[in-house]
Order: C-alpha cells, then sequence, then structure tokens
C-alpha cells in the first residue's frame, strides 16, 4: 500500500464510530465517547508487525560459538495475532528449532521475529512458514523447524463455536526435513514441552 493511500488516524476513528453506530449504540455517549480513540491505539499495537522487517531483527549473529552444531531450541513462545478472514484473535504459542552452520542468533530475536509476523493480519499456516523461512534466509542454518499451536477465535468465539479445539501447523526446512531423526528429536522437545 502507498503510504498516501493510507487512511489518517482520523479516518480510523471515524470508521469505528461507524460501526459503533451500526451495532446499533451512540458513540457520543460517556461510556462509548474515547472508545474510537482507544481502539486505534489498540489497533496500532495490534499491527505493529507491518512496521517491522524479520530480516532485519536476525541480522545481528554470533560466531564465536566453539564449533557448537547441534539443536537450539526456543520453546512455548506465546504471541497474539488476528485472523485475516475475521479480524478475530489468534492465541497460540511456537517453537523455533536451529541447527547453527558457524554463527548464531540472540535468543530474544527469535521472540521478536514471532511476534513481527503475528502482528499482522494472519493465516497460521503462512505465519509458520514465513518465521521459519526468514531464519533460514539470513542465518543460512543446517535447518530451521517451527512448530505452532494456537486457538483461533474465529472458530471458537464466533461461528462453529467449539472452544478448546487448537490449531497444528510446522515447517521444516534443511536437515528437520531430510533427517527424521532430527526431526523426530524436534518434535519430542515440542511434545515434551506442550504437556508441561
Amino acid at each position: 500500500m502507498n503510504s498516501n493511500d493510507k487512511p489518517t488516524r482520523a479516518d480510523v476513528e471515524a470508521a469505528v464510530k461507524t460501526i459503533i453506530r451500526w451495532t446499533g449504540d451512540d458513540p457520543s455517549r460517556d461510556g462509548l465517547h474515547e472508545t474510537p480513540a482507544r481502539v486505534v491505539k489498540a489497533l496500532e499495537e495490534y499491527f505493529r508487525g507491518y512496521a517491522e522487517d524479520p530480516e532485519e531483527i536476525l541480522q545481528k549473529t554470533f560466531e564465536e560459538i566453539e564449533g557448537y552444531d547441534e539443536m537450539i531450541v526456543l520453546r512455548g513462545i506465546r504471541f497474539e495475532s488476528h485472523c485475516e478472514h475475521h479480524m478475530a484473535p489468534i492465541i497460540g504459542r511456537a517453537w523455533i528449532g536451529y541447527i547453527p552452520n558457524g554463527r548464531v542468533v540472540g535468543i530474544s530475536k527469535l521472540a521478536r521475529v514471532v511476534d513481527a509476523y503475528a502482528k499482522r493480519l494472519q493465516i497460521q499456516e503462512k505465519m509458520t512458514a514465513q518465521i521459519a523461512n526468514a531464519i533460514q534466509d539470513v542465518l543460512s542454518p543446517q535447518g530451521v523447524a517451527v512448530v505452532i499451536k494456537a486457538e483461533h477465535h474465529c472458530m471458537t468465539t464466533r461461528g462453529v463455536h467449539k472452544p478448546g479445539t487448537d490449531m497444528v501447523t510446522s515447517r521444516m526446512l534443511g536437515v528437520f526435513r531430510d533427517n527424521p531423526i532430527t526431526r523426530q528429536e524436534f518434535l519430542a522437545i515440542v511434545t515434551e514441552d506442550s504437556k508441561s
């Protein structure tokens, strides 16, 4: 989207007032008077990932690793996102594993990459692939594995109303795709962490 085409804050607040009127309420009453501004502030937080570059986040790496070439796994990274179909919350956790190829990245950077993609309108399948692909493209490790488990409120609080249902997606690249033992080791870590 061209930045000149982007609606202003006032445009978005006016849209929220329209939604409030559409629901049958009065946006000028005391309880709702400041709601449009609050909603816009919340939307800025929900969708801040559009202003972040996940590949840039991964640029700072460390090469003094004494030849470390075993699996690195960051487990249970909590995230909040919104589905692109209904703008309903997606609440979940991500597990990221990679086997370095001469350099590693700070673990907080992996969590930031999850957030950079989560804080956009998403579908879980795409987000899973985006996280794995960004790590693969920037770090060039021997392999990357990503598993995401999430509850989609577009299904749990509306539509078919199936609370307690979660969706699991995975993306395996390099040795995680080619070596069944490496893949199984990672998935055992995910399964073990999911039970705790």
